[in-house]
């Protein structure tokens, strides 16, 4: 359990740390969206990141909205090697593809996967052929990667582009994928902790953001923690079977079991001095997630 809550805790002092020269994918709350046309008429599809889970021991971000409604597609990132990875578990299977690799030189080759995604799920080999510092909304420059098909790679015939902060141009999971409007779909829009990142005006009016404006955004299984002067609330627990509160320290301060699977729960803050906390939360199906909650 220590060696758990140790873990706990260095995601979370880490997660603030980043190369200097690496904008992190993964924000707190990231929002895309995702427009596809047809004959002039488009349609705009939107997909998230919901809460933080964790899976053998390894921290995760569950993705949520568009194809992902299962909140079985979960995102991790590790920022020293600026590499992201898509885990999925089907039918209880679990596993886990390298998606981006944004330490890539040019000329540098990846395999290409595109899991669940209406491309080649394995694309093969591609080339990075060039890497481009361009503005994004905040007006400050972030890397463009192109990739194409290596010689000799003969499943994909169409180019890729990723950008630094957002991911790839066309599906989040397909990072070999084309982006087309007319065809499969692009990017047109990007938020990161609700502040607009990346748009394309090619065939959108507006880049609004969509979850953070709706006030119950979070789906019944997403776990609320609202504070009070007298407790700490927890909501949507139907699905936890126990809430540990742990200091930063490591110290265990209070231990909830939830057999009944209430949908709520309670702690008084009358033990709990100011300070930062950690809750891990197990789930009926024994996955890990963890919450950070400040008392003062």
């Amino acid at each position: 359990m220590i060696k758990k809550i140790v873990f706990v805790i260095s995601i979370i002092l880490c997660s603030h740390l980043s190369a200097q020269d690496y904008t992190p994918l993964l924000a707190d709350v990231n929002e895309w969206q995702f427009s596809t046309c047809f004959l002039g008429d488009c349609t705009k599809d939107v997909y998230y990141t919901d809460g933080d889970t964790l899976v053998d021991n390894k921290s995760y971000k569950i993705l949520d909205g568009y194809h992902y409604i299962s909140r079985t597609f979960l995102l991790r990132e590790d920022i020293s090697e600026k590499q992201v990875f898509l885990l999925t578990i089907v039918n209880g299977v679990k596993r886990e593809h390298l998606l981006y690799d944004f330490s890539l030189e040019i000329g540098d080759e990846i395999l290409m996967k595109n899991p669940f995604t209406p491309f080649p799920e394995n694309g093969g080999m591609f080339t990075l052929s060039s890497i481009e510092s361009l503005p994004l909304v905040d007006g400050s420059n972030y890397k463009h990667y192109t990739f194409s098909p290596s010689p000799g790679n003969t499943i994909s015939s169409t180019n890729a582009v990723w950008i630094e902060g957002v991911g790839s141009l066309s599906i989040i999971n397909a990072p070999g994928g084309e982006p087309d409007f007319d065809d499969v779909g692009e990017l047109s829009c990007s938020f990161r902790d609700g502040n607009s990142f990346y748009s394309n005006f090619e065939r959108v009016d507006v880049c609004e953001q969509v979850i953070l404006d709706i006030p119950d955004n979070k789906s019944k299984s997403a776990i609320v923690v609202v504070s009070t002067d007298s407790k700490l609330k927890i909501l949507n627990t139907q699905e936890v079977v126990s809430v540990e509160v742990y200091s930063l320290d490591g110290k265990l301060v209070e231990n909830i079991h939830n057999e009944e699977q209430l949908e709520s729960l309670q702690i008084k803050r009358n033990p709990l001095s100011n300070g930062v906390y950690i809750l891990v939360f197990t789930s009926v199906n024994g996955l890990l997630s963890s919450k950070q909650v400040i008392v003062d």
